[in-house]
């Protein structure tokens, strides 16, 4: 009983398409599936909560998140690093 077992953190990444929240961000996470039938790959999309917590996120940012534990009844992601920021925006005074 001496193991321990590592939990892998399950780590995406996506477009930012809301922060008017406070300290969180909407993040659409798009995927390939492949149609079971006829074989064609189809773009899926799903949006994420995730923690915000420097509120430092823009619209249109590509971030990268990670799981974690909930932090309210939607929100199980927290935001690890933003990736690639918008053009043209300014943080700051």
């Amino acid at each position: 009983m001496s193991e321990q077992t590592e939990k892998t953190q399950r780590i995406v990444v996506g477009r930012v398409v809301s922060n008017k929240m406070d300290k969180t961000i909407t993040v659409l996470v798009e995927r390939r599936v492949k149609h079971a039938i006829y074989g064609k790959y189809m773009r899926r999309s799903t949006k994420i909560k995730a923690h915000d917590e420097a509120n430092t996120c823009n619209e249109g940012d590509l971030v990268s998140i990670t799981e974690c534990r909930p932090l309210s009844k939607d929100k199980n992601h927290r935001l690890v690093a933003v990736l690639e920021p918008v053009a043209g925006v300014t943080t700051g005074a």
